[in-house]
């Protein structure tokens, strides 16, 4: 199989430049494969789940949403949060699941950014499912 070079960069930090086969990201469309020679142009990520496949492992990350560039066989992923699935906090984030759920339950009641609230929700339930990869 044919490869490519990604590079992966946070606002914190630039992750190693690889070559891998295969990635599946989480376009706000739905997911979307990259292969060796994929068109060129640039993707909306969305909270969810990366996998990268090389020639010899196959690695989950939860990433909170960013961008996709592809440009002449090289793939760049500009995410907000990267966490490999090993790497994930299991209870740090069931925490962060009970405070956004309990801050469901408080939207009648005060005054509670739905979007934000909705978005944490998202991101601690994503962090769970990949941690399980």
């Amino acid at each position: 199989m044919a490869h490519f070079t990604l590079d992966i960069v946070t606002p914190t930090q630039n992750l190693d430049v690889i070559e891998v086969d295969y990635v599946r990201c989480p376009g706000i469309d739905g997911s979307f494969g990259i292969m060796a020679n994929h068109q060129d142009g640039v993707f909306s990520l969305d909270i969810g789940e990366i996998m990268i496949q090389s020639k010899t492992e196959t690695k989950f990350y939860s990433t909170s949403g960013g961008f996709a560039e592809i440009n002449e066989n090289e793939v760049c992923l500009l995410v907000e949060t990267i966490e490999l699935s090993s790497d994930i906090d299991i209870s740090r984030a069931e925490s962060a699941l009970k405070r956004a759920n309990e801050r469901k339950t408080k939207i009648n009641n005060e005054e509670v950014d739905e979007v934000r609230m909705e978005s944490s929700l998202t991101r601690a339930l994503n962090r769970l499912r990949v941690a399980k990869r």
